[in-house]
């Protein structure tokens, strides 16, 4: 808490509410590697506009204060292609990524499972052997649904929960595909939490539960099947 205090005091009351979420689900004290991962589709320009993924990034920033002894978070833009990998960190977190976002260019489709295998890289290159807890952007589902299924099968087993974080219309047709992941047995390392068509107008106690409940439940799992530690 004195790192956050004196490096990022805006982040103060989001840490706070970080550590009652992570406490609830009896993750306290728990090590993992956060990264996080943000659509640059078309249709998410005005989530941009409106300072949505901006308030995303802040809120996953202050978890991995917790979790992640660097204080930093690893972020992967994508669209098309990986749109640009950069980190995300309580000494520069203001505006970062609407200006990121801003020297990106053109918003393209939604390839998930470059994204993906752009975190695996990260995770590998990064030596952290603990697992990594990667919170998942988007508002639809992948151009590719068959290239995304390919990403997820390729990560079942290894120690990385993917938690996907809608933003749109919880029940719309666009997250046919995210919605549908429970019921893929051969793939548990997977959750899916519906931000809704305004993510800002989410409590914060909210976010962090649909951040955390998943990646808990996995954890127990991975330890009993030797994934994690």
């Amino acid at each position: 808490m004195d790192t956050v205090l004196r490096t990022a005091p805006g982040l103060a009351g989001l840490y706070r509410k970080a550590g009652d979420a992570l406490r609830a689900q009896g993750l306290a004290g728990r090590r993992a590697a956060v990264h996080l991962v943000l659509d640059r589709s078309g249709s998410m320009r005005g989530h941009y506009r409106d300072g949505s993924v901006q308030h995303l990034a802040e809120r996953v920033l202050a978890l991995s204060a917790h979790l992640d002894d660097d204080g930093t978070v690893p972020v992967v833009f994508f669209s098309t292609e990986v749109d640009g990998v950069c980190e995300l960190g309580l000494d520069r977190y203001r505006g970062r990524v609407q200006e990121l976002h801003g020297s990106y260019g053109h918003m393209g489709r939604t390839n998930y499972h470059l994204a993906m295998r752009a975190v695996l890289d990260q995770h590998r290159a990064s030596g952290a052997d603990v697992p990594a807890l990667v919170v998942f952007q988007t508002d639809g589902g992948p151009s590719s649904r068959a290239e995304a299924e390919k990403a997820l099968r390729e990560s079942a087993g290894l120690p990385v929960f993917w938690q996907f974080v809608g933003f749109g219309e919880p029940a719309g047709r666009g997250f046919e595909f995210l919605r549908g992941l429970e019921d893929w047995p051969a793939v548990d390392n997977t959750g899916f939490f519906p931000a809704g068509r305004d993510p800002r107008a989410l409590r914060d106690e909210e976010l962090y539960r649909g951040l955390t409940e998943g990646f808990a439940a996995w954890l127990d799992r991975a330890r009993a099947a030797g994934t994690v530690r």
